[in-house]
């Protein structure tokens, strides 16, 4: 039997194998058998000092040595520049394909093009990128998440009330959808208005830092929607005591900080991403990808709201 020269070359490939990159690698050239345990894959993501980008690393991981691909992990830390060039050094390590959680999603469009240049497909996760074309984006439903966020904080304020609202950054597709979902929400409640809007890029020290301001200049805030979890329990220490109480916060993304504020009475509500499934789906289609397989444009992810009704769910108790 003649034997193609593609599954020639892929077990060559499988047999040189080797750790690259500055992240660490998992999974290898045993595993499922079949192409997935020849596909290596690059993944840079926007920053691993954020617990939810660590269990989006977790899930890509487990997914990779369950599928017996080779995964190179590497952190951008929240730097578009370090990242295309990050994407660049995959590129040049014979990368079948890469996973990108874009640090900016205008920013990212170089960093695909890049891919691009050398045949290698992108699978975007967590944030779009503009201007560039990728193979998918696996995400979760962000303005869908942005419109719960809206109904739950009027729920909790009886519909009435003054609010703040804490951005992520400027430039993300998590930032925008969200922002644009609550928006979008917090119409449909004539009683409640949004005091003001500023950034904190999804940094707990940075949301402690702007809702201590706001405070000065807003003191009758009754409630806050911040962009994700962090924020919001940056919020919550600089509220204090009025955390939970005269001022009910909702985050975003449901980590397992957020989770325990909710459990202790000082967050209100989170909702809830599940990151660790966004990095299995991301590793399973962008093996597909590399395989030549063509993926649906966008891969939803469900939310759903985490209370301290319903927090077991979260938990698992």
């Amino acid at each position: 039997m003649r034997i193609p020269a593609l599954v020639l070359a892929g077990a060559a490939l499988t047999l040189g194998l080797t750790a690259c990159g500055s992240g660490a690698p998992s999974g290898g050239s045993s595993g499922s058998g079949g192409s997935s345990a020849d596909v290596k894959i690059g993944m840079s993501i926007s920053t691993l000092n954020n617990p939810y980008f660590v269990q989006l690393r977790k899930g890509a991981e487990a997914e990779a040595k369950k599928l017996g691909a080779t995964l190179t992990v590497t952190d951008a830390q929240n730097d578009a520049s370090q990242q295309v060039n990050q994407v660049q050094n995959f590129a040049g390590q014979s990368m079948k394909v890469i996973i990108l959680n874009p640090v900016d999603s205008d920013a990212a469009a170089p960093a695909v093009k890049v891919a691009e240049r050398s045949s290698v497909p992108v699978v975007a996760v967590d944030r779009g990128v503009n201007n560039a074309q990728v193979a998918q984006t696996v995400a979760s439903d962000n303005v869908a998440g942005g419109k719960l966020a809206a109904e739950e904080l009027a729920k909790q304020l009886g519909e009435k009330g003054k609010v703040a609202v804490l951005q992520g950054v400027a430039g993300t597709s998590a930032s925008r959808d969200r922002g644009q979902g609550f928006t979008d929400g917090i119409k449909a409640y004539p009683g409640i208005q949004v005091v003001a809007q500023q950034p904190a890029d999804f940094d707990r020290t940075k949301g402690l830092d702007v809702m201590t301001n706001l405070l000065q200049s807003h003191p009758d805030i009754t409630g806050v929607f911040a962009e994700n979890d962090e924020m919001a329990l940056g919020a919550v220490k600089a509220l204090g005591a009025k955390a939970g109480k005269n001022v009910k916060v909702v985050g975003f993304d449901g980590t397992p900080d957020g989770v325990k504020a909710i459990q202790d009475g000082t967050l209100a509500a989170s909702v809830a991403q599940q990151p660790v499934l966004l990095g299995q789906q991301a590793v399973q289609n962008a093996v597909k990808a590399a395989n030549g397989e063509k993926l649906q444009a966008t891969l939803d992810v469900p939310v759903k709201v985490a209370t301290k009704e319903n927090i077991s769910e979260f938990t698992g108790s």
